[in-house]
């Protein structure tokens, strides 16, 4: 297996503007992502997310890189909250929506996991560890819009 990056297409069920609400505003991601988001959708804006609540929970740095509604939206995460973001120290996750009839194809794609410079077991662990977790949360971010979208 290569561990390169991780890329996924999953058609959503409303225009594009309204799906790169839900990737990239904080109240929208915490319905089918993070527990938790603090971050401005604007180029070169700092955050972070976080997982799991109380004194355990995992907070995550993250980077905004392009905020381009409603085209596409990348971040930058997974580093040292005492660093700045750069390709050698963390992923690059990017939202690109396309329109598609009434609905929008959203195109994922997370990559550096090698760039990282972790050693194989580690680089196995976290891109084994992101593919689960894109393959949970994807999923719930179709479901989220839908819902989102039949609400009177």
């Amino acid at each position: 297996m290569e561990y390169g990056s991780i890329e996924r297409e999953i058609h959503v069920e409303a225009a594009p503007e309204v799906v790169y609400e839900v990737i990239s505003a904080p109240d929208h991601l915490r319905q089918w992502w993070p527990d938790e988001a603090e971050i401005q959708p604007a180029a070169g804006a700092t955050g972070v997310i976080s997982f799991g609540d109380g004194p355990e929970a995992k907070v995550v740095p993250l980077t905004v890189l392009e905020a381009d509604p409603p085209r596409r939206f990348a971040f930058r995460w997974v580093y040292d909250q005492a660093e700045a973001a750069t390709p050698a120290n963390s992923l690059l996750v990017t939202f690109d929506l396309v329109p598609s009839g009434a609905g929008t194809l959203l195109r994922f794609r997370e990559k550096g996991f090698r760039e990282k410079g972790w050693e194989a077991a580690v680089l196995e662990e976290q891109y084994r560890e992101h593919v689960a977790g894109w393959d949970h949360f994807l999923p719930r971010l179709a479901g989220y819009v839908a819902r989102l979208v039949s609400t009177p």
